[in-house]
């Protein structure tokens, strides 16, 4: 195996020159499709022909008037958004050595070479080295398989702090597994109840950690300074808490995917929420339970490893390690970033930068504790929200975090189109005389409520009871939306980062249902006049627009997955001999 310690003197400028690029690849994409709209609302809005008393005339004899010029500098942007997206991919793609298939890129022909020259002009060549790119770290995944038979070694960590409670059933869990780890070790992190006494009585050894004042990434970072070194290529390590159960089967599927496929780095669990906690234990079972599904969909690739159980290669967590500060942020040695709210988020976006593959299969079943006050799931959520903000600013816009930055901008498109329709849906019952129904628009709604039915069937029929109401869940929408802007807000103003956060119960969320109950009771409010307005015309208009996408997204989610492949592994999906030809991201 490649010494992932021996790098190249240029290397350390990659995890910049990667965001950097990232960025300027996605500003001129931005820009170009804003002037794509400013040609084509000047076409829109021109009556008859354009005077232009003195155009500009390009050497192919095009004349430049309002909309073609803007058509031909979007044009620039994009080809400029193309050379540079290159470069971008070429960087990330050094940068992963823990993908064993990464290839070097031929260099651009010289006629390309010399328009992109031209298009970005020599200052910025010469400014982001696009002629002369980093040279390419070591790899660090070994060269070769694991001889066919080798079984791998399996130690599992249980980070744990005053779990006296809960960690009993979690530590039987693994020692029921239908295939045994090898070592199971609890890291007591200054417990003052009988965690440890407990851990001991289940047979499980015991570290307490030494002055840690770093939570969790804390515990985990002192136990795998030491253990790591220890490990051969064909050790592997289970990180689960200590408040969560794993199924039977999960070490025996997550092993055997591991040695069937010595590219594939890591497997995490799909998890589910415990019985309990009423009407807010059951909203987040049906979230938990979409979730599993959307994985499913995706062929078992993994949106985030979780923490709570998830086995990575020893060799690939050293890797994270040695990468920090010159590949990936985090203090250098470090597997974990400890300044990250949200650890196992944080790793993740690690692991793929690095080219690690990981995938998480629906065998692989973790039952996970729910909050069961609103107060608490407030604080949850907002430090997970808040975290994945932090953690994708943190890698900037490259190519393991596109997909996280395209989340979280249609997370936010989400709260403006909501807010939307509910701010269209009071006015219009404010200040309508009447209500008349729209065939197109009831079925437009039966399709959203028979996407909330068949997308949580599967958790049972509690879940579906709540889910056929539709205006339950919209409320937990809000209520997770309301985090999402709070993040944002404190971020935006520099509030200080915790994991205990004052509650702010989303009182804003809860006002319209007493707003619309009012108008049910007393009657119209507003004038009628205002549903004559453009502005209310230009709201009606967006609201339809959106409600016409969400509605197609909505119908792909009751469609089989779009591509053959995720067609067949749909269909196998409840076959558990099938899992080893499970492939992960």
């Amino acid at each position: 195996m490649d010494d992932p310690v021996e790098r190249t003197p240029r290397s350390p400028s990659l995890r910049g020159r990667a965001a950097r690029l990232g960025w300027l690849t996605a500003g001129l994409v931005v820009l170009s499709l804003l002037l794509l709209v400013t040609a084509a609302w000047q076409l829109a809005t021109t009556d008859g022909p354009v005077t232009v008393p003195d155009p500009a005339v390009l050497p192919l004899g095009v004349e430049l008037r309002p909309p073609v010029l803007a058509a031909f500098l979007a044009a620039v942007a994009l080809v400029a958004a193309t050379f540079l997206a290159l470069a971008a991919l070429e960087t990330a793609t050094a940068m992963q050595v823990l993908n064993r298939d990464r290839r070097i890129p031929p260099p651009l022909p010289a006629h390309l070479q010399q328009a992109r020259r031209w298009t970005l002009g020599p200052v910025a060549v010469r400014g982001l080295a696009m002629e002369h790119p980093p040279e390419w770290p070591a790899g660090a995944v070994p060269s070769e398989d694991l001889p066919p038979g080798t079984r791998l070694r399996c130690t599992v960590l249980v980070p744990a702090h005053d779990e006296e409670a809960v960690i009993g059933a979690t530590l039987r869990s693994v020692a029921d597994q239908t295939r045994r780890p090898d070592r199971i070790l609890v890291i007591a992190d200054n417990c003052t109840d009988a965690t440890v006494e407990v851990a001991r009585a289940c047979g499980a050894e015991v570290v307490e950690t030494v002055g840690n004042t770093e939570k969790k990434a804390g515990a985990l970072n002192q136990q795998l300074a030491l253990l790591l070194p220890l490990l051969d290529v064909e050790d592997v390590v289970l990180v689960m808490d200590a408040d969560s159960t794993i199924s039977q089967d999960f070490l025996e599927t997550a092993l055997g995917l591991l040695e069937d496929d010595g590219g594939l780095m890591a497997v995490g669990g799909l998890f589910f929420g415990e019985e309990g906690g009423a009407l807010v234990g059951q909203l987040q079972r049906n979230e938990y339970g979409r979730y599993q599904r959307l994985v499913a969909r995706r062929m078992d690739r993994v949106f985030v490893l979780t923490g709570t159980a998830s086995v990575i290669r020893g060799f690939a967590l050293d890797a994270v390690a040695q990468a920090r500060g010159s590949l990936i942020p985090g203090p250098p040695g470090k597997v974990y970033d400890t300044l990250a709210l949200t650890e196992d988020n944080e790793l993740t976006l690690a692991l793929k930068s690095l080219g690690a593959r990981m995938t998480s299969p629906h065998q692989c079943r973790v039952t996970t504790e729910v909050m069961t006050r609103w107060r608490d799931l407030w604080r949850q959520r907002l430090r997970w929200q808040r975290g994945a903000l932090e953690n994708i600013g943190a890698y900037g816009f490259t190519r393991a975090t596109a997909m996280y930055w395209t989340q979280q901008l249609a997370l936010g498109y989400g709260v403006v189109a909501l807010w939307s329709y509910l701010l269209l849906l009071t006015i219009t019952l404010l200040a309508a005389d009447s209500i008349r129904w729209s065939p197109f628009w009831v079925t437009i709604g039966l399709v959203f409520l028979v996407e909330r039915l068949v997308t949580v069937w599967a958790v049972g029929w509690r879940a579906r009871a709540l889910a056929a109401p539709v205006a339950i869940e919209l409320a937990y929408a809000m209520f997770l939306q309301a985090c999402f802007v709070t993040s944002i807000v404190q971020i935006a103003t520099g509030r200080r980062a915790g994991w205990n956060y004052v509650p702010r119960p989303a009182l804003q969320a809860a006002l319209l249902p007493g707003l619309v109950a009012y108008v049910v009771a007393f009657g119209i409010v507003l004038p009628s006049s205002l549903l004559l307005t453009d502005w209310y015309r230009s709201l009606s208009i967006f609201v339809a627009f959106n409600t016409l996408a969400f509605v197609v997204l909505s119908l792909l989610q009751l469609l089989p997955p779009l591509r053959r492949d995720a067609r067949r592994a749909w269909a196998r999906r409840g076959d558990p001999t099938g899992h080893h030809g499970v492939r992960g991201d």
